[in-house]
């Protein structure tokens, strides 16, 4: 693999006010944690989270504070954003920080999305929306690159003559954000990589394959090409306490059906109650042993993927940033 390992930081903005994930985001990187994702949410899971701040300021922020690369872990242009307003951010965000901004996209939840009222389709027609605006931003980072004005009419978005006048020197990178092989096929030959989150080693080498396969179609080398894990994991000092903060703050992590369909984190809110401890297992590490979870970690990093940002579930962000920097960052080996 050509791309070194870099173990990051996942700002949870559905958790923590905007400030402290600014203030969080900074303390990880000075403690040897690389970059920073966040996802674009416009609620929270469930309202115990109790935040949902505007992913776009927040990462302008912690870029501010901080020397890493930045990315949203992942954002929807087919919704509640037109893909050119996402291509404005992104480049904007990238001429502000060179070099360091990733764009991270996927085909939307209904939690986020069904906010502005329009009809809520089926997963097929969600993901053909997710590869249409993954186009229009592409022309709209080369045209402007180019200088030149571009336009697009498509099945789902319209785009009259424009261009974006403020860019950078090098478009962003576009990854996509995929848990199925038909899709990661897709982002192989249409995008600059791929975005997952902890899944069985057998379904995600599957995933690798496919990405691969589209890759190589569209003349490219995949090996050449960033894999990015987002993994969430509870660490506390006794088990006692990481399980308790993995059914009371992210019990969404043990919901073992497709999620993408409930509309309210009040919805999440009463499916939480239906959760028990061993709906963890095999989704994610509950554990006070850091061992076990540099162990679990660093599975993925034999897999192949060369950027891992890490989200602990507690509240308890400080205390484990300590022990992760300390006991688990430095024991993974590419």
């Amino acid at each position: 693999m050509t791309n070194a390992l870099r173990i990051g930081y996942a700002a949870m903005l559905e958790q923590f006010h905007p400030t402290e994930a600014v203030e969080l985001s900074a303390y990880a990187e000075s403690k040897g944690f690389s970059g920073v994702m966040a996802a674009d949410h416009f609620q929270p899971w469930v309202p115990q989270q109790g935040q949902s701040s505007f992913v776009w300021n927040v990462l302008t922020a912690i870029a501010e504070r901080t020397r890493g690369d930045v990315g949203p872990g992942v954002t929807a242009p087919t919704f509640r954003w037109h893909p050119a307003m996402v291509a404005q951010a992104s480049a904007t965000l990238a001429a502000m920080y060179p070099g360091r901004h990733w764009l991270g996209i996927g085909s939307g939840e209904a939690l986020n999305e069904h906010i502005v009222g329009q009809y809520w389709p089926e997963a097929p027609e969600r993901i053909n929306r997710m590869f249409e605006a993954v186009d229009i931003i592409k022309k709209l980072f080369a045209g402007s690159l180019a200088g030149k004005d571009v336009k697009h009419s498509g099945q789902f978005f319209k785009l009259e003559s424009t261009r974006l006048w403020t860019m950078p020197e090098t478009a962003p990178e576009i990854l996509v954000a995929t848990a199925g092989p038909v899709t990661a096929k897709r982002a192989g030959r249409h995008t600059d990589g791929l975005i997952t989150v902890g899944a069985p080693v057998e379904k995600i080498a599957g995933l690798f394959a496919r990405f691969a396969e589209g890759a190589r179609e569209s003349g490219r080398d995949p090996d050449r090409m960033p894999r990015v894990l987002q993994l969430h994991l509870s660490w506390a000092p006794t088990d006692e306490e990481a399980l308790t903060n993995a059914l009371v703050e992210w019990p969404n992590g043990g919901m073992r059906f497709p999620k993408s369909d409930i509309r309210s984190p009040f919805e999440f809110e009463q499916l939480a109650k239906l959760v028990r401890p061993d709906d963890f297992e095999g989704r994610m590490v509950v554990s006070a042993d850091p061992d076990v979870h540099r162990a679990h970690i660093q599975r993925y990093v034999d897999l192949g993927f060369d950027r891992i940002y890490l989200h602990n579930v507690g509240r308890n962000q400080r205390e484990w940033i300590d022990v992760f920097s300390r006991d688990v960052l430095p024991k993974l080996v590419r």
